[in-house]
């Protein structure tokens, strides 16, 4: 027979165990598979339209201003030459797949070598993107915001319909700009397969 003290104990023992559970988060799944832009992807399982005009491997990144989170300048990524441009695009920065997705860049894509930008680019405000690079310590990446009008979204078929978010994706751009690599994930709810992307990143780095 349990005393008061044993019955205490063993109570308190199994709500830590329960609250260590609580914790456990389940495992993110990685889609290897991608859509095309402006077209289609799943949010559990529900099918969300992609708006806008579609961009492709092959062409430029189009012509338009994002701002930067730091420095509150606006930042044309069409015209950027002489590195390559690893973008990883997040609905939300303040969720979890997101923010794996963003820790992925910010510490799995270190070993890339400087040659290559590491960027995040969300609807967020530059204000939320600014914190949560503080507060995770992954400062060293550039958080790029197309908090306005959804520019970014609408010029490369990536504006979720509905939620009016950017749809989970990584572009891969070469050293002219050029367009090299698309993965747009299927589920929204997966993370993008960043092995690939930095791989694809490296080659292209190594490129005369």
């Amino acid at each position: 027979m349990l005393t008061n003290r044993s019955l205490l104990i063993s109570t308190f023992s199994a709500l830590l165990l329960m609250a260590g559970c609580a914790t456990v988060q389940p495992e993110i799944p990685i889609d290897q598979a991608s859509v095309l832009p402006g077209t289609q992807v799943t949010s559990r399982g529900n099918p969300v339209r992609l708006l806008g005009s579609p961009i492709s491997v092959g062409k430029p990144l189009p012509s338009l201003d994002l701002v930067d989170a730091m420095t509150m300048k606006g930042v044309d990524l069409s015209k950027e030459r002489g590195s390559v441009l690893l973008l990883s695009v997040v609905p939300s920065i303040d969720t979890r797949v997101c923010e794996a997705q963003t820790h992925l860049l910010g510490e799995k894509g270190q070993a890339l070598p400087g040659s290559i930008k590491k960027i995040v680019i969300s609807r967020d405000t530059p204000f939320a993107q600014k914190r949560f690079a503080n507060e995770s310590k992954l400062t060293h990446l550039q958080y790029l915001s197309d908090y306005k009008q959804g520019d970014f979204g609408r010029s490369t078929g990536l504006l979720t319909e509905g939620t009016m978010l950017l749809t989970r994706s990584v572009i891969v751009v070469d050293k002219k700009g050029i367009v090299r690599y698309i993965q747009v994930v299927p589920e929204l709810g997966h993370l993008p397969d960043m092995e690939r992307a930095f791989r694809e990143a490296m080659r292209l780095a190594q490129e005369g």
